[in-house]
């Protein structure tokens, strides 16, 4: 497991944008990204994660990012084998660890996703813990990844063959901001970041699980404009590459900075990327292009109808 940590200048800018006015909010800080190993043993990847949340908070991270279905292998047929009832918590082992080590750490946890059952239902769901361990959000992946005409050399999916789709777009107040949750396929549709950003958001996270082909044309390049469009920041986190798995994993867990700027990034191996946010970057971008007050709002409209 290589561990990476890279740090960015702090933006001079005096913070006068309403957005990062908000109570108590922590300006700067450190992100915690876990691309984490990933095995077809569900006590071995929760104690795995566990572990690299460990190795984040020891290295100063106060909020840490997962990967996407982070306790089961990336496969249609093990989802519901590896699914877990959050309204059960005695058998819901992966939950309950991210909630009890958000407590004994005192962090913050996007908890990346794992496949929750509910009602008869699958979902693709990231939950996301406060310091005290509280349950703060939970964020059912919208959009599903059901693949056309598959890519040359790429095997067909259709995640919607065993997982239904959540309804609700998801942002949630923490000691570090407003942020926004998506998860993998959810990055592809620049509506629920603007939804996002029309919200509040200061950081949008992306746990996700890009393949070969999507990950090479088009994971950082999705994080990229996400965030200089938005002008926020976005954080991803995948798992690591497994070449003997049946979906191959691009890897690449990556921050980037409000105008774009990859701020650090990983390969495709295991790793805990370490990264400074300075949410100062978000009000100098936004003084050196004015987006918002130069939209025309007498042309076109964005309207969410959820806000």
């Amino acid at each position: 497991m290589a561990s990476i940590s890279k740090r960015t200048a702090s933006a001079q800018s005096f913070v006068s944008d309403p957005l990062l006015q908000m109570p108590k909010i922590t300006q700067k800080f450190k992100i915690g990204i876990c691309q984490l190993k990933v095995t077809t043993e569900k006590n071995v990847n929760i104690l795995n994660a566990h572990n690299l949340i460990q190795v984040a908070a020891e290295q100063g991270a106060s909020l840490i990012l997962l990967p996407e279905m982070w306790n089961c292998p990336y496969s249609t047929d093990m989802f519901p084998k590896f699914a877990e009832d959050f309204n059960d918590i005695d058998s819901a082992p992966s939950f309950l660890m991210l909630s009890e080590v958000a407590s004994s750490l005192g962090v913050t946890i996007i908890g990346g996703s794992i496949p929750e059952k509910d009602a008869g239902q699958l979902y693709n769901t990231c939950t996301v813990f406060g310091p005290k361990g509280e349950l703060k959000a939970k964020h059912r992946k919208i959009h599903l990844f059901d693949m056309g005409k598959p890519l040359p050399g790429e095997v067909q999916f259709k995640e919607s063959d065993s997982i239904s789709a959540g309804d609700k777009p998801t942002v949630v107040d923490t000691d570090f901001g407003c942020i926004g949750i998506g998860i993998c396929h959810d990055i592809r549709f620049p509506e629920l970041a603007m939804s996002y950003s029309a919200r509040g958001a200061h950081l949008i996270c992306y746990p996700g699980a890009f393949n070969m082909s999507t990950g090479a044309a088009l994971w950082e390049l999705e994080q990229r404009t996400r965030a200089v469009d938005n002008q926020l920041y976005v954080a991803s986190c995948s798992p690591s590459r497994d070449s003997a798995s049946s979906y191959i994993i691009w890897g690449h867990s990556t921050l980037v900075g409000p105008m774009g700027e990859i701020i650090a990034t990983t390969g495709h191996e295991e790793a805990v990327l370490i990264a400074d946010i300075d949410y100062a970057a978000i009000q100098l971008a936004r003084e050196s292009f004015p987006l918002k007050s130069q939209r025309r709002d007498d042309i076109y409209q964005f309207v969410d109808l959820l806000g």
